[in-house]
């Protein structure tokens, strides 16, 4: 421990504490726009400029290790007029129409130029006519809104190790754009959306969906359904001043009911249905030998569009079951119309999803038109559905609660903390020993697997047979995870692996791409958590005991991997090897 004074205030810190976050230790907030808890500080903005007394310079505080017996002043009037400088120089060249800015009302840059009172522009506006890139349709680059902050940059490449966003140019004339000067949607994007999760203005930000959304609502002759994905209920009220984790499901069911729409799903009840194909794959291949080993999970479409392009050796691993979503959608143009006598050709199926990626999914390839339809129709991220709920004027907070539509709408807890990094992984092994033991487990939470960490590895026990697991979160540690696979088929060794779970976003689901701004893993813990309490506060707790999944097998679907099965809730993965490194 070290001591210092910010402020006239002494403050205790510990060896390579920076200055900034040595200063909220006394409560003082230091403004930045360019450092982000989730990324390494780069003094990119100027604007956490600080004095420390006996020297003549200003140094950068989110980049500066605080020191013993430094007198650090945070502010005074010279710090200030600074600091508004450095915003006028900056929006010297940014664009001025906030009011048509995806990101108008939740702009980083327009709360601190609000903050400093600045009304009048004091330098020459130059701002560059930089083209706007759609071409992924699930996220869109504004360059000229770009404060070449390097945020997006750093958690595209060190994060994410996708690489497909780079700056481009020198001085003046620096510019965000996809990697080698192409458009997004021919880069290496696997249309995560944590650029735009990390970007603290309008530059990049989520396709909007939502009048479109209205539009079907409207239509007399659409039956427009609904699901809402796991993470969505405990990051939602975050939009209306609830803290991160506050679970909202029965509210979102009834919020979703006064939108319009005419049937309310939950993907949890298709988290369950992939649940019982997965569970049922990896049985297959552990007790049977029916294919290689180690099973992968492919629940997340980033990381599907991440594996074709760089792993292509790991396709034979991956489960063939669909996402969730995917499972959904092709069960309400099937399953539902038949059961409530519905003509399929008019139902609209809407997703709200916490990513952006869930956009591009549902037209990946020919298997989600599996029902004779495009399955899932339309989606919506968690922020474009706040959006919404504040343009139909409803009090969300104080809605009563309502029930699901419980055809495809009751859940067990497996279902929920499918939201999270290790919740795949633990919703597959309650059912894989259910379906290997004939029971039940007395203890259903293999706490091993949850957590922040990047990689997280364990072990379990069934039935005498030793199951050893990975779980990897952030594309950046999913490297480690596979090479150790590799190696060991090399050397003809044995697998390292079983069973591994991947999510592209860290955190998963909770920290995905479409979520409310200002993610932190801090924010992350709170959403797990309060999907892991629905789970804990659950009756059900495995995905086979869910009466409503039994029925759908019961009456429909005959049993996991069936034909009928195989033909509406699988996929197929292809090889692209011209992203390949």
């Amino acid at each position: 421990m070290g001591k210092a004074i910010i402020n006239d205030i002494p403050v205790e810190f510990e060896d390579g504490m920076t200055i900034l976050d040595a200063a909220k230790r006394v409560q003082v907030n230091i403004p930045t726009l360019c450092k982000h808890p989730d990324v390494a500080a780069s003094g990119a903005c100027g604007i956490c400029i600080v004095k420390v007394k006996g020297t003549r310079k200003m140094i950068r505080s989110c980049c500066t290790p605080i020191e013993e017996g430094m007198n650090i002043i945070t502010h005074d009037t010279e710090l200030v007029a600074t600091r508004r400088t450095v915003l006028e120089l900056i929006l010297s060249n940014h664009p001025n129409d906030c009011l048509k800015c995806g990101r108008n009302n939740n702009c980083e840059l327009q709360n601190m130029v609000a903050d400093f009172g600045i009304r009048e522009e004091n330098f020459k506006k130059v701002v560059r006519e930089l083209p706007i890139d759609r071409s992924t349709k699930t996220i869109i680059l504004e360059p000229s809104k770009c404060i070449k902050c390097g945020r997006c940059v750093t958690v595209c490449q060190e994060t994410q190790n996708v690489w497909a966003l780079s700056f481009l140019e020198r001085g003046v004339e620096t510019r965000i754009s996809a990697a080698g000067d192409i458009k997004l949607g021919e880069s290496p994007c696997v249309r995560c959306g944590q650029c735009s999760a990390h970007c603290p203005t309008g530059a990049i930000f989520e396709h909007d969906d939502t009048i479109k959304v209205w539009e079907v609502l409207q239509d007399p002759d659409k039956h427009c359904v609904v699901q809402i994905a796991p993470s969505v209920r405990v990051a939602v009220g975050e939009g209306f001043g609830m803290k991160p984790g506050t679970n909202l499901t029965k509210k979102l069911y009834a919020l979703l009911r006064r939108l319009g729409f005419k049937a309310v799903f939950d993907t949890n009840f298709s988290a369950d249905v992939t649940i019982m194909e997965e569970a049922t794959e990896f049985v297959q291949r552990f007790v049977y030998k029916k294919g290689p080993l180690p099973l992968i999970t492919t629940c997340c479409p980033s990381w599907v569009d991440f594996m074709e392009k760089f792993h292509t050796d790991m396709i034979e691993h991956f489960s063939s079951a669909k996402s969730p979503q995917e499972i959904m959608g092709a069960l309400a143009k099937t399953y539902y119309p038949e059961t409530r006598k519905i003509d399929p050709s008019k139902v609209v199926v809407v997703s709200i999803m916490p990513c952006t990626a869930k956009k591009y999914e549902i037209s990946r390839s020919q298997d989600m038109f599996a029902s004779g339809y495009q399955d899932t129709d339309l989606v919506l991220t968690t922020r474009e559905l706040i959006r919404m709920i504040k343009q139909a004027g409803i009090d969300f907070e104080n809605l009563p609660d309502e029930d699901p539509d419980h055809l495809m709408g009751d859940y067990s807890g497996a279902g929920t903390i499918f939201g999270t990094t290790g919740g795949v992984m633990e919703a597959a092994l309650r059912t894989a020993y259910h379906f290997i033991t004939k029971e039940n487990l007395k203890d259903v939470e293999f706490m091993d697997v949850r957590g922040l960490e990047g990689v997280k590895e364990t072990s379990v026990t069934i039935q005498g047979s030793k199951v050893n697991i990975a779980v990897a979160h952030g594309l950046s540690n999913v490297e480690y995870v596979l090479n150790k696979v590799r190696q060991a088929k090399e050397n003809n060794e044995p697998l390292p692996y079983h069973f591994i779970e991947v999510m592209a976003c860290p955190g998963g689901c909770i920290g995905g791409g479409g979520q409310p701004y200002g993610v932190s893993n801090e924010v992350r813990a709170a959403r797990a958590q309060g999907l892991y309490e629905d789970d804990e506060a659950s009756v059900t707790r495995c995905s086979h005991d869910n009466p409503f999944v039994k029925k759908l097998y019961a009456e429909y679907l005959g049993a996991p991997l069936s034909e009928k099965a195989h033909h509406l809730l699988h996929t197929k993965y292809k090889p692209r090897p011209e992203y390949k490194r």
